[in-house]
């Protein structure tokens, strides 16, 4: 004999589904009342509002992934990596032996610089659209690496130009 507080397992997956709503006698009208594909209403900080309107993210497409945005974050770090590689190793010393390659670095510093300075900017908009709990962190990591860039950007344009 059954417990009295047992149910039968059809009528107990909705329950640890975490549906409201007892699915058995709904089964001939059409199936459950609630959409459980949908995303609750997120209540936003006034800072998170700024940002969403500086940044001018839209709400997160039903696509995008908690996967997709740590990979956007990877690609983006990744580039920033390459670049200060290529400032901080590759040109300084690799360069110099290749005569004619004489004005190539601040060059290629510039373009991957741009390159991943925008790949930051689209990290913390992913961040961001999708109300990830690390975005404030991770766009502080990313604004630093941005503002960092922007240093070495100045002094490849000023060597560019000289």
């Amino acid at each position: 004999m059954q417990p009295a507080s047992a149910t039968p397992s059809t009528a107990a997956e909705p329950e640890r589904s975490g549906c409201p709503v007892a699915h058995t006698p709904l089964a001939g009208v059409g199936g459950c009342p609630i959409d459980h594909g949908a995303r609750p209403a997120v209540q936003r900080s006034r800072a998170d509002q700024f940002v969403w309107r500086l940044l001018r993210i839209e709400e997160r497409p039903t696509g995008v992934s908690d996967a997709a945005v740590y990979k956007s974050f990877r690609r983006s770090m990744l580039i920033s990596a390459l670049r200060c590689t290529l400032t901080y190793v590759i040109f300084p010393f690799v360069l110099p032996m290749a005569s004619f390659a004489a004005g190539v670095g601040p060059v290629l510093g510039i373009i991957i610089g741009v390159i991943a300075m925008t790949c930051d900017v689209f990290t913390i908009r992913r961040f961001f659209q999708a109300d990830h709990r690390l975005r404030w962190p991770v766009s502080l990591v990313a604004f630093g690496i941005m503002s960092l860039l922007s240093v070495l950007l100045v002094q490849d344009i000023v060597h560019v130009l000289s």
